[in-house]
This record gives structure tokens, C-alpha cells and sequence, in this order.
């Protein structure tokens, strides 16, 4: 990747560390060339410049030695440069007031104390060299103690706003990883529901080829053939499915025999609901018909559910649910008019178990807040020859 792009990406994902890079980088180069530009200067103080210089570039990777190497190397060449230090030009003074700063911003607290301690005896004994009045080591304490306090602020500012989004960040990887394990529980649950639903129907299939065998007269070879092989491969369906839908059953559980619920038993699940305290009105609009078993139970599910939502999270409520039977499709809407703070699905798992319900016959589902408050859930199912 060439220099400029590499330059390019890092300040879009990390401006802070490039702008620090860029000033060392700055000020490096100006000591150096600083030092080589005094008349009196001599090989050592450009060598102690240079160490200094480049000590200068690791203050952040490296954010307490290297500032301390190149506080070592400054008052190095403030011992042997003598009277030539005073020609040093102004970069050379806006690194000593760096290393303060960068001891602040990237350093732990203790740390940076001691790097603080450090850089004011540093700064006091270049004041002695030099002559100073007091007004010279107050005013040299307080520039590196600013210096130092703005980097810290900068510290716990930059820190606090790193600490907010890896925690908004975690969050949020939480809340999808419960929303995946909701999913997956979901499909599990509707896998061994349908199991238990087909396996129901696979029997009877079975049992009535058995019987309508047994009817047969001493000459019908062939049907009998043919009923015969219809109960063999009923059985192994079934042995076969129950080992497949074994895989997703928790460990030790017990298959349902009960017979699935379904829009037949939508009563019974009113009557619990409202003994419960919720108080819900049915309407039925058009006349109903048979479902194939799992349409059946998906829309007693997604009834289910909704209601169960709006009694948990609903406080003080009233629901109605509905059913549309139109030539093509059933519609299902189940409202309640709740508090509005809640969206009624239990944290939007609820929801996302509704809808895979739904997905799976090719329907649809949508939800949200009701018009006059509350929450409302609708359901779209095919029927007939559209699903």
C-alpha cells in the first residue's frame, strides 16, 4: 500500500494517533536540524539532540520510558551545550513542553504522576543552568504542570468516550447474539411442533392403510400389496423423523403426545387469558375453514404470543384479536391499548419467534405502535393453492 494511502486510512480510523505522529515526527526533525545549525555545537549535543529526537517519536507506544529518555537527553544537552543552548530555536522548547503533555494523555494516573515529578525536576534544574529569577521557575513549573493537566483531560475525555462505545458496542453484540439464541430456540420449538404435527398425521395415514387392508377380499393382491407398502413406509417415516427431530430436543425431554393446539382451541386460550386479567374480545369476519396442521398451529401461536406480550408488558389493558378469513388468505391482528412505552414483544424476541412462524407458510407479519396507544401485531397467512 503506498505511504499516502496508508497515511489516508489511518486518519480516518485513527486521527489522534496520526496527528501525534505527525507533530513528534515535526519536532524531531527541527531538534536535529536545530543542533546542527548552532555555530558552537558539538558532536556530542548533536548526538544527545538526535537520541532525544528520536526518543521523541516512541511517546505514545512507549508513553513512559521514551518521555523520560528524552527529558534524560535534553538535560544532557543542556549540561554540555553551555551557551550554545540558548541559540536553540523554538521547536526545541515546544518539545520540552510535548513531553509533559504526552506523560498526561498516556499514561496511567500513577504513572503519570511520577512522569510529572520527573519533568519538573527536569525543569528546574535546566532553570539553574540558565540563571533564572523566580519568576522563571514559576513560570517554567506552571507551563509543564498546564501542559501536563491538558493531556490528562485529554486522557480521561478520549477514555471516557472509548469506554462509552465499547460499551454501546457490547451491548448491542449482546442484544444480537439473545436475538440469534431467540431464533434458533424458536426454530427448534416449531421443528419439534411440526414433528409432533406430521408424525400425528403419518399415523393416521398408517393406521387407516391397515385398516382399509384388512377389508380386502382373498383377491386383491395388489391393492394389497400397495396398502402394505404404504404402512411400511408410513412406520419408517416416523422412526426416521423421530430420530431426526431427536437432535433438536433438549436432553432428557419427553415427546409431546397431546394433540397440537390450534384455531379450534381458540377459546380455551381466551378464557386462560382473561383469568389471567386481560380482558380480550374475538371477531371473526368470514366463515372459517380447515387449515393444514402447521397453518393451523402457527396462527394459534402468533395469537398466542401476542397476547401473552401484551399481558406481561402491557400494564392495565384491553386487547382484541381478530380473525379475517378471506378466499385466499386468513388475517390475524391481535392490538391492546397498553402503555405506549413498551413494543409488547418481550424485548423483540417474541417477535422474531412470530415471525419466523409466519416466513416459514410464506406469510407475513408486521408490527408497532396502535393508533390511540397500545401495540398492534398482524399476521397475513396463505391459503389454499397461494401458500
Amino acid at each position: 500500500m503506498p505511504a499516502m494511502e496508508r497515511i489516508r486510512v489511518l486518519w480516518k480510523t485513527d486521527r489522534g494517533r496520526l496527528a501525534h505522529y505527525l507533530v513528534a515526527s515535526t519536532l524531531a526533525i527541527a531538534m536535529v536540524v536545530e543542533s546542527l545549525t548552532l555555530d558552537d555545537a558539538s558532536g556530542w549535543l548533536v548526538v544527545f539532540s538526535a537520541v532525544g529526537a528520536i526518543a521523541l517519536l516512541f511517546t505514545r507506544d512507549r508513553p513512559f520510558v521514551a518521555p523520560l529518555a528524552v527529558i534524560a537527553s535534553l538535560c544532557t544537552v543542556i549540561a554540555i551545550g553551555g551557551d550554545a543552548v540558548e541559540d536553540f530555536g523554538a521547536f526545541f522548547f515546544i518539545a520540552i513542553f510535548f513531553v509533559p503533555w504526552s506523560i498526561g494523555t498516556y499514561n496511567e494516573p500513577r504513572r503519570a504522576v511520577a512522569g510529572l515529578v520527573a519533568a519538573e525536576a527536569a525543569g528546574v534544574w535546566a532553570n539553574i543552568n540558565f540563571h533564572p529569577t523566580a519568576a522563571d521557575f514559576f513560570f517554567v513549573s506552571v507551563l509543564i504542570a498546564v501542559s501536563w493537566t491538558t493531556g490528562m483531560f485529554v486522557s480521561r475525555r478520549s477514555e471516557h468516550a472509548r469506554e462509552m462505545a465499547e460499551r454501546a458496542e457490547r451491548l448491542e453484540r449482546e442484544q444480537r447474539n439473545a436475538a440469534e439464541r431467540a431464533v434458533a430456540e424458536e426454530r427448534q420449538r416449531i421443528a419439534r411442533e411440526l414433528h409432533d404435527v406430521i408424525a400425528h398425521s403419518v399415523s393416521v395415514m398408517t393406521v387407516q392403510a391397515g385398516a382399509v387392508r384388512r377389508l380386502l377380499r382373498p383377491d386383491q393382491e395388489k391393492e394389497r400389496n400397495a396398502l402394505e407398502t404404504v404402512e411400511a413406509t408410513g412406520r419408517e417415516a416416523l422412526t426416521e423423523m423421530r430420530r431426526l427431530v431427536g437432535l433438536l430436543r433438549e436432553q432428557g425431554a419427553m415427546p409431546e403426545f397431546s394433540p397440537q393446539p390450534g384455531l379450534g382451541t381458540m377459546d380455551t386460550l381466551l378464557d386462560g387469558v382473561r383469568s389471567a386479567g386481560l380482558p380480550v374480545e374475538l371477531a371473526v369476519d368470514g366463515a372459517p375453514r380447515e387449515l393444514p396442521p402447521g397453518v393451523d398451529l402457527t396462527a394459534y401461536r402468533v395469537v398466542q404470543e401476542a397476547l401473552t406480550n401484551a399481558l406481561k408488558y402491557g400494564g392495565t389493558a384491553h386487547a382484541w384479536v381478530a380473525l379475517r378469513w378471506r378466499d385466499d388468505e386468513l388475517e390475524l391482528e391481535v392490538a391492546n391499548d397498553g402503555r405506549a412505552d413498551g413494543d409488547g414483544t418481550g424485548g423483540g424476541h417474541g417477535l422474531a419467534g412470530m415471525r419466523e412462524r409466519v416466513l416459514l407458510y410464506g406469510g407475513e407479519l408486521e408490527s408497532g405502535p396502535r393508533a390511540g396507544g397500545g401495540f398492534v401485531v398482524r399476521a397475513r397467512l396463505p391459503l389454499g393453492e397461494h401458500a
